[in-house]
């Protein structure tokens, strides 16, 4: 094994262009020697949403570009390398494309391991990037693709226990955006909305809220907001919607994250009551506030990512990567991208007409 490996992160699973090298080290906690990410916003800004294609063409044309940042930033070589770690999935295929051939292509030229990595395991696996954190734990996946309460038992062990049955959080919050008529990315800039206005001006409906589980459910929380946005006229109003949606988002997640809380403790008896919040909507100040209380009243310790890794990057590719590769757990350079790829591979998939809780 060699000593204090450096591994080379690839992140291309959506609109984010992103190359990483970090550094093992003695401590545990690896050494972030570059973490370089190109977002697309401006070019999708005027569809309101991420085009696959116009997403795809971009990766092709900065990733070059992007690598050779990281490099210079981290101040390692080429040769340096101890192994590749790329996207596989999930996310859009023709983007995931693009990260998984370039880091195959690296990997095959400097005759260096090249390993798979789930995008939701680099989520999971996040705050490793920043202190110690002992297995199990409770994991809350927070995205604009994905919403998950998940058991993380190990590497490449995870137990689901609960999930979006319609559209992520993140994908809720986009939405929202757009139809309060705020630009493309939408999610953060509600928050700031939101602030301005009166969270109890609107009551609005908590689906799913005490049944199904820990699984979850935003699509007719959107499409009350849709009904009562045809009737508001001033500014004001506009801040008390989304002053009302986040405030209903923080109660349903308080209400849903208790039950988790109570799974993992019936599951994990006698162990750390870790709580790991991950994903781009991790960085949403209100929603961690109110993590952060549910947190404290059931013993749980509340932790998340620095904000600059919340959101996609190819740090926590490279941090599962380094994981894997203490492992050897490699791949071969034919490995195809997965573009619903789970964390849970024994988890139903609970989304579409019909889903039966």
């Amino acid at each position: 094994m060699t000593k204090n490996p450096i591994i080379l992160g690839v992140e291309t699973s959506c609109d984010e262009t992103a190359i990483s090298i970090i550094q093992d080290h003695e401590s545990g906690i690896p050494k972030i020697l570059s973490n370089i990410v190109s977002s697309q916003f401006d070019i999708h800004k005027e569809f309101g949403g991420v085009v696959p294609e116009l997403a795809a063409r971009s990766h092709v044309e900065k990733i070059n570009i992007i690598a050779r940042k990281a490099f210079k930033e981290s101040g390692i070589s080429l040769g340096k390398i101890s192994a590749v770690a790329s996207t596989v999935g999930p996310g859009l295929i023709i983007c995931l494309s693009v990260g998984l051939n370039f880091g195959k292509a690296v990997s095959s030229s400097l005759n260096v391991p090249f390993i798979g990595i789930n995008h939701l395991e680099g989520h999971a696996l996040s705050p490793k990037l920043q202190q110690n954190l002992e297995y199990p734990y409770l994991l809350l996946l927070i995205s604009g693709g994905h919403s998950q309460y998940l058991i993380v038992n190990g590497l490449g062990k995870y137990k689901r226990l609960g999930t979006t049955i319609d559209d992520a959080l993140g994908e809720a919050y986009d939405k929202t955006a757009k139809i309060l008529g705020i630009e493309f990315p939408g999610g953060p800039k509600l928050e700031k909305f939101a602030e301005e206005g009166d969270p109890y001006k609107f009551k609005l409906p908590k689906p799913i809220i005490n049944k199904g589980g820990c699984n979850l459910s935003f699509a007719g929380l959107k499409t009350a907001i849709l009904k009562i946005s045809k009737e508001i006229n001033t500014e004001k109003e506009k801040f008390d919607l989304a002053a009302s949606f986040q405030k209903t988002i923080e109660e349903i997640l308080y209400v849903k994250t208790k039950k988790a809380f109570e799974e993992f403790k019936k599951i994990n008896e006698s162990v750390k009551c870790n709580f790991v919040i991950a994903g781009g909507v991790a960085a949403n100040k209100g929603i961690r506030n109110k993590l952060n209380e549910v947190s404290e009243e059931n013993n749980f310790r509340a932790i998340y990512p620095d904000i600059k890794l919340c959101g996609d990057n190819a740090a926590m590719i490279a941090m599962a990567g380094l994981e894997r590769f203490k492992n050897n757990q490699f791949n071969e350079l034919d490995l195809q991208a997965d573009p619903r790829m789970p964390l849970d591979i024994n988890a139903k998939f609970l989304k579409g007409a019909g889903v039966k809780l």
